[in-house]
Protein backbone atom coordinates (compact mmCIF):
# COMPACT_ATOMS: atom_id res chain seq x y z
CA UNK A 1 0.00 0.00 0.00
CA UNK A 2 3.07 2.32 0.88
CA UNK A 3 4.23 1.68 -3.02
CA UNK A 4 0.74 2.85 -4.57
CA UNK A 5 1.29 5.60 -2.27
CA UNK A 6 3.77 7.07 -3.41
CA UNK A 7 3.26 5.80 -7.18
CA UNK A 8 -0.22 8.54 -6.93
CA UNK A 9 2.24 10.87 -5.55
CA UNK A 10 4.49 10.79 -8.21
CA UNK A 11 1.92 10.41 -10.98
CA UNK A 12 3.68 12.29 -14.40
CA UNK A 13 7.69 12.38 -12.98
CA UNK A 14 9.75 10.81 -15.98
CA UNK A 15 11.76 8.25 -15.33
CA UNK A 16 15.30 8.06 -16.70
CA UNK A 17 17.44 5.17 -17.33
CA UNK A 18 21.34 5.46 -16.79
CA UNK A 19 23.79 2.52 -18.12
CA UNK A 20 27.39 2.72 -16.80
CA UNK A 21 30.63 0.18 -17.83
CA UNK A 22 32.15 -1.96 -15.28
CA UNK A 23 35.49 -0.05 -15.47
CA UNK A 24 33.69 2.86 -13.51
CA UNK A 25 34.54 1.28 -10.52
CA UNK A 26 38.32 1.02 -11.62
CA UNK A 27 39.87 3.70 -13.51
CA UNK A 28 42.94 3.21 -15.46
CA UNK A 29 45.85 2.46 -13.67
CA UNK A 30 44.39 1.18 -10.32
CA UNK A 31 43.97 -1.93 -9.27
CA UNK A 32 40.61 -2.45 -8.77
CA UNK A 33 40.65 -2.68 -4.64
CA UNK A 34 37.58 -2.00 -2.45
CA UNK A 35 38.66 1.61 -1.91
CA UNK A 36 39.22 2.40 -5.37
CA UNK A 37 35.22 0.92 -5.99
CA UNK A 38 34.23 2.90 -3.36
CA UNK A 39 36.05 6.23 -4.58
CA UNK A 40 34.99 6.17 -8.05
CA UNK A 41 31.05 4.97 -7.00
CA UNK A 42 31.02 8.22 -4.54
CA UNK A 43 32.36 10.15 -7.76
CA UNK A 44 29.63 8.74 -10.46
CA UNK A 45 26.97 8.85 -7.91
CA UNK A 46 27.59 12.18 -7.19
CA UNK A 47 27.01 13.16 -10.70
CA UNK A 48 23.99 10.86 -10.94
CA UNK A 49 22.60 13.25 -8.18
CA UNK A 50 22.19 15.70 -11.12
CA UNK A 51 18.73 13.75 -12.34
CA UNK A 52 18.10 12.96 -8.36
CA UNK A 53 17.87 16.99 -8.37
CA UNK A 54 15.67 17.58 -11.25
CA UNK A 55 13.21 14.81 -9.54
CA UNK A 56 13.59 11.93 -12.07
CA UNK A 57 12.57 8.31 -11.48
CA UNK A 58 16.08 6.62 -11.58
CA UNK A 59 16.95 3.25 -12.25
CA UNK A 60 20.74 2.60 -12.35
CA UNK A 61 22.33 -0.28 -14.42
CA UNK A 62 26.10 -0.91 -14.79
CA UNK A 63 28.95 -3.35 -16.12
CA UNK A 64 31.27 -5.95 -14.60
CA UNK A 65 33.61 -6.64 -17.24
CA UNK A 66 36.91 -5.76 -14.66
CA UNK A 67 35.06 -7.90 -11.67
CA UNK A 68 33.67 -10.87 -13.03
CA UNK A 69 36.92 -10.89 -14.88
CA UNK A 70 38.79 -11.41 -11.48
CA UNK A 71 36.01 -13.83 -10.48
CA UNK A 72 36.99 -16.27 -13.18
CA UNK A 73 40.60 -16.18 -12.68
CA UNK A 74 39.62 -17.19 -8.90
CA UNK A 75 38.07 -19.58 -10.04
CA UNK A 76 40.75 -20.80 -12.08
CA UNK A 77 43.69 -20.24 -9.09
CA UNK A 78 41.07 -22.05 -6.91
CA UNK A 79 39.69 -24.98 -8.59
CA UNK A 80 42.42 -27.82 -7.22
CA UNK A 81 40.74 -26.76 -3.39
CA UNK A 82 37.06 -25.36 -4.03
CA UNK A 83 34.59 -25.70 -6.34
CA UNK A 84 34.06 -23.67 -9.44
CA UNK A 85 31.21 -21.74 -10.08
CA UNK A 86 29.62 -20.89 -13.34
CA UNK A 87 29.71 -17.87 -15.39
CA UNK A 88 25.68 -16.86 -14.39
CA UNK A 89 26.38 -17.27 -10.83
CA UNK A 90 29.34 -15.15 -11.23
CA UNK A 91 27.45 -12.54 -12.65
CA UNK A 92 25.02 -12.84 -9.69
CA UNK A 93 27.86 -12.40 -7.47
CA UNK A 94 28.95 -9.13 -9.07
CA UNK A 95 25.09 -7.67 -9.54
CA UNK A 96 25.51 -8.08 -5.75
CA UNK A 97 28.76 -6.70 -4.52
CA UNK A 98 28.51 -3.79 -7.07
CA UNK A 99 25.19 -2.96 -6.48
CA UNK A 100 25.64 -3.12 -2.69
CA UNK A 101 28.55 -0.40 -3.76
CA UNK A 102 26.50 1.95 -5.91
CA UNK A 103 23.55 1.31 -3.12
CA UNK A 104 25.80 2.40 -0.27
CA UNK A 105 27.53 5.51 -2.08
CA UNK A 106 24.13 6.67 -3.11
CA UNK A 107 22.56 7.04 0.06
CA UNK A 108 25.87 8.90 1.01
CA UNK A 109 25.19 11.33 -1.38
CA UNK A 110 21.31 11.69 -0.47
CA UNK A 111 22.01 11.88 3.17
CA UNK A 112 24.51 14.64 2.61
CA UNK A 113 21.64 16.67 0.53
CA UNK A 114 18.94 15.82 2.91
CA UNK A 115 16.73 13.91 0.07
CA UNK A 116 14.28 11.77 1.53
CA UNK A 117 14.08 8.87 -1.13
CA UNK A 118 15.45 5.14 -0.55
CA UNK A 119 17.88 2.83 -2.77
CA UNK A 120 17.23 -0.88 -3.88
CA UNK A 121 19.42 -3.17 -5.78
CA UNK A 122 17.33 -5.74 -7.60
CA UNK A 123 19.47 -8.74 -8.79
CA UNK A 124 18.07 -9.41 -12.06
CA UNK A 125 17.43 -12.49 -14.33
CA UNK A 126 17.44 -11.69 -18.24
CA UNK A 127 15.47 -14.19 -20.51
CA UNK A 128 17.16 -14.81 -23.91
CA UNK A 129 16.63 -17.72 -26.07
CA UNK A 130 18.19 -20.97 -25.85
CA UNK A 131 18.12 -20.83 -29.74
CA UNK A 132 20.04 -17.50 -30.05
CA UNK A 133 22.71 -17.94 -32.70
CA UNK A 134 25.03 -16.18 -30.44
CA UNK A 135 25.38 -19.86 -28.51
CA UNK A 136 26.55 -21.20 -32.10
CA UNK A 137 29.66 -18.75 -32.27
CA UNK A 138 30.68 -17.25 -29.10
CA UNK A 139 32.26 -14.17 -29.74
CA UNK A 140 32.39 -12.17 -26.20
CA UNK A 141 36.34 -11.99 -24.42
CA UNK A 142 35.81 -12.66 -20.71
CA UNK A 143 38.18 -12.42 -17.67
CA UNK A 144 42.65 -12.52 -18.20
CA UNK A 145 44.67 -12.04 -20.91
CA UNK A 146 46.80 -15.05 -21.49
CA UNK A 147 49.60 -16.44 -23.60
CA UNK A 148 48.83 -18.09 -26.78
CA UNK A 149 50.19 -21.69 -24.90
CA UNK A 150 48.21 -20.96 -21.73
CA UNK A 151 44.60 -20.10 -23.72
CA UNK A 152 46.08 -23.41 -25.94
CA UNK A 153 46.00 -25.78 -22.37
CA UNK A 154 42.76 -24.32 -21.42
CA UNK A 155 40.58 -24.78 -23.85
CA UNK A 156 42.50 -28.89 -23.92
CA UNK A 157 41.44 -28.78 -20.80
CA UNK A 158 38.64 -27.18 -19.80
CA UNK A 159 36.80 -27.28 -23.12
CA UNK A 160 36.82 -23.64 -23.32
CA UNK A 161 36.53 -21.61 -26.79
CA UNK A 162 39.84 -19.05 -27.26
CA UNK A 163 40.78 -15.81 -29.58
CA UNK A 164 43.53 -13.57 -30.21
CA UNK A 165 41.83 -10.53 -28.53
CA UNK A 166 43.46 -7.20 -30.86
CA UNK A 167 46.83 -9.02 -30.60
CA UNK A 168 46.94 -7.68 -26.43
CA UNK A 169 47.01 -11.12 -25.95
CA UNK A 170 44.03 -14.42 -25.89
CA UNK A 171 41.25 -15.37 -24.08
CA UNK A 172 38.36 -17.14 -23.44
CA UNK A 173 35.06 -16.32 -25.59
CA UNK A 174 31.59 -16.90 -24.69
CA UNK A 175 28.37 -16.62 -26.39
CA UNK A 176 26.62 -13.19 -26.05
CA UNK A 177 22.72 -13.34 -26.63
CA UNK A 178 20.42 -11.05 -26.81
CA UNK A 179 18.22 -10.36 -24.25
CA UNK A 180 14.69 -10.94 -24.74
CA UNK A 181 12.79 -9.88 -21.07
CA UNK A 182 14.33 -8.83 -18.12
CA UNK A 183 12.07 -11.08 -15.41
CA UNK A 184 12.09 -8.23 -12.80
CA UNK A 185 10.76 -5.62 -14.68
CA UNK A 186 7.51 -5.02 -13.11
CA UNK A 187 9.55 -4.96 -9.72
CA UNK A 188 12.35 -2.31 -10.64
CA UNK A 189 9.29 -0.62 -12.74
CA UNK A 190 6.99 0.26 -9.63
CA UNK A 191 10.06 0.79 -7.80
CA UNK A 192 11.61 3.64 -9.81
CA UNK A 193 7.80 4.91 -9.83
CA UNK A 194 7.75 5.41 -6.24
CA UNK A 195 10.28 7.21 -6.23
CA UNK A 196 13.02 4.92 -5.32
CA UNK A 197 16.54 4.89 -6.63
CA UNK A 198 16.98 1.21 -8.38
CA UNK A 199 20.00 -0.69 -9.63
CA UNK A 200 19.05 -3.34 -11.69
CA UNK A 201 20.56 -5.75 -14.31
CA UNK A 202 24.38 -5.32 -13.51
CA UNK A 203 26.65 -6.90 -15.98
CA UNK A 204 24.06 -6.97 -18.51
CA UNK A 205 21.85 -9.45 -15.95
CA UNK A 206 22.31 -13.07 -15.08
CA UNK A 207 20.96 -14.87 -18.55
CA UNK A 208 18.62 -17.19 -18.24
CA UNK A 209 16.61 -19.77 -20.43
CA UNK A 210 13.12 -21.58 -20.02
CA UNK A 211 14.60 -24.94 -20.00
CA UNK A 212 12.58 -28.20 -21.14
CA UNK A 213 10.20 -28.25 -17.76
CA UNK A 214 9.91 -24.36 -18.99
CA UNK A 215 11.43 -23.81 -15.61
CA UNK A 216 14.44 -20.92 -15.51
CA UNK A 217 17.91 -21.78 -16.07
CA UNK A 218 21.43 -20.14 -15.75
CA UNK A 219 23.68 -20.51 -18.52
CA UNK A 220 27.32 -19.49 -19.07
CA UNK A 221 26.66 -16.51 -21.40
CA UNK A 222 27.50 -12.80 -21.12
CA UNK A 223 24.35 -10.14 -22.14
CA UNK A 224 25.52 -6.61 -24.01
CA UNK A 225 24.90 -3.91 -20.96
CA UNK A 226 23.83 -1.53 -23.12
CA UNK A 227 21.47 -3.59 -24.66
CA UNK A 228 20.02 -4.69 -21.88
CA UNK A 229 19.46 -1.12 -20.89
CA UNK A 230 17.83 -0.37 -23.84
CA UNK A 231 15.57 -3.29 -23.20
CA UNK A 232 14.62 -2.27 -19.63
CA UNK A 233 14.56 1.33 -20.46
CA UNK A 234 11.37 0.50 -23.18
CA UNK A 235 9.92 -2.28 -20.47
CA UNK A 236 9.52 0.74 -18.05
CA UNK A 237 8.13 3.01 -19.75
CA UNK A 238 11.31 5.17 -19.04
CA UNK A 239 11.29 8.47 -20.90
CA UNK A 240 15.29 8.96 -21.45
CA UNK A 241 17.78 6.71 -21.81
CA UNK A 242 21.13 8.08 -20.61
CA UNK A 243 24.31 6.02 -21.43
CA UNK A 244 27.44 7.20 -19.81
CA UNK A 245 30.94 6.57 -21.80
CA UNK A 246 34.50 7.72 -21.26
CA UNK A 247 33.92 10.15 -24.49
CA UNK A 248 31.77 13.71 -24.01
CA UNK A 249 30.15 12.87 -27.53
CA UNK A 250 29.59 10.36 -30.01
CA UNK A 251 31.28 10.85 -33.27
CA UNK A 252 31.30 10.75 -37.05
CA UNK A 253 35.02 9.20 -38.40
CA UNK A 254 36.02 8.99 -35.20
CA UNK A 255 39.97 9.32 -34.61
CA UNK A 256 40.11 10.32 -37.88
CA UNK A 257 41.22 13.91 -39.12
CA UNK A 258 37.81 15.20 -39.87
CA UNK A 259 36.57 13.45 -36.89
CA UNK A 260 33.32 15.10 -36.18
CA UNK A 261 31.14 15.28 -33.04
CA UNK A 262 27.40 14.78 -33.33
CA UNK A 263 25.62 17.04 -30.85
CA UNK A 264 21.60 16.33 -32.24
CA UNK A 265 20.25 13.36 -33.93
CA UNK A 266 17.06 11.77 -34.58
CA UNK A 267 15.87 7.95 -35.32
CA UNK A 268 16.45 8.62 -39.10
CA UNK A 269 20.17 10.22 -38.97
CA UNK A 270 21.18 7.28 -36.34
CA UNK A 271 20.04 4.76 -39.17
CA UNK A 272 21.73 6.28 -41.92
CA UNK A 273 24.89 6.77 -39.79
CA UNK A 274 25.06 3.02 -38.89
CA UNK A 275 24.64 1.90 -42.08
CA UNK A 276 27.48 4.13 -43.56
CA UNK A 277 29.41 1.96 -40.36
CA UNK A 278 30.79 5.00 -38.60
CA UNK A 279 30.35 2.86 -34.60
CA UNK A 280 32.90 0.57 -34.28
CA UNK A 281 31.35 -2.76 -33.20
CA UNK A 282 33.54 -3.11 -30.61
CA UNK A 283 33.25 0.78 -29.39
CA UNK A 284 30.39 3.11 -29.97
CA UNK A 285 28.54 0.29 -32.00
CA UNK A 286 26.66 -1.24 -29.68
CA UNK A 287 25.98 2.26 -27.61
CA UNK A 288 24.11 3.72 -30.61
CA UNK A 289 22.65 0.50 -31.30
CA UNK A 290 20.95 0.22 -28.19
CA UNK A 291 19.83 4.05 -28.70
CA UNK A 292 18.52 3.16 -31.75
CA UNK A 293 16.19 0.63 -30.27
CA UNK A 294 15.29 2.16 -27.34
CA UNK A 295 14.15 4.97 -29.41
CA UNK A 296 12.12 2.54 -32.40
CA UNK A 297 10.18 1.27 -29.21
CA UNK A 298 8.64 4.46 -28.32
CA UNK A 299 11.68 5.77 -26.03
CA UNK A 300 11.43 9.52 -26.12
CA UNK A 301 14.79 10.65 -25.69
CA UNK A 302 18.30 9.15 -24.95
CA UNK A 303 21.83 10.51 -24.13
CA UNK A 304 25.38 9.78 -24.46
CA UNK A 305 28.41 12.17 -22.63
CA UNK A 306 31.04 11.13 -20.20
CA UNK A 307 30.21 11.42 -16.41
CA UNK A 308 32.01 14.69 -16.25
CA UNK A 309 30.02 16.20 -18.55
CA UNK A 310 26.28 14.91 -17.37
CA UNK A 311 24.93 17.74 -15.46
CA UNK A 312 25.97 20.01 -18.32
CA UNK A 313 24.54 17.48 -20.95
CA UNK A 314 20.89 17.15 -19.28
CA UNK A 315 21.00 20.92 -19.28
CA UNK A 316 21.92 20.61 -23.43
CA UNK A 317 25.16 22.05 -23.53
CA UNK A 318 26.95 18.91 -23.82
CA UNK A 319 26.79 15.36 -25.14
CA UNK A 320 24.92 13.94 -27.93
CA UNK A 321 21.31 13.96 -27.95
CA UNK A 322 18.92 11.38 -29.74
CA UNK A 323 15.06 11.67 -30.19
CA UNK A 324 12.47 9.54 -31.79
CA UNK A 325 10.36 9.91 -34.32
CA UNK A 326 7.59 12.61 -33.45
Amino acid sequence: METEKRIKERLGVETAVVAMGGHAFIRKDEKGSIEDHEKNAAEICGRIMSLIERNYNVVVTHGNGPQVGNLLLKNEMTKEELVSMPLDVLVAETEGSLGYILQQAMLNQLRRRNINRYVVTVISQVLIDKGDPAFRNPSKPIGPFLTKEEAEKRRDTLGWQIIDDSGRGWRRVVPSPRPVKIIQRHTIRDSARAGHIVIACGGGGIPVINNANNDYQGVEAVIDKDLTASILAADIDAELLIILTDVENVFLNYGKPDQQPLYAVTVDMLEKFIEEGHFAPGSMGPKVGAVLEFLKKGGRRALITCPERLEEALAGRAGSHFVGRV
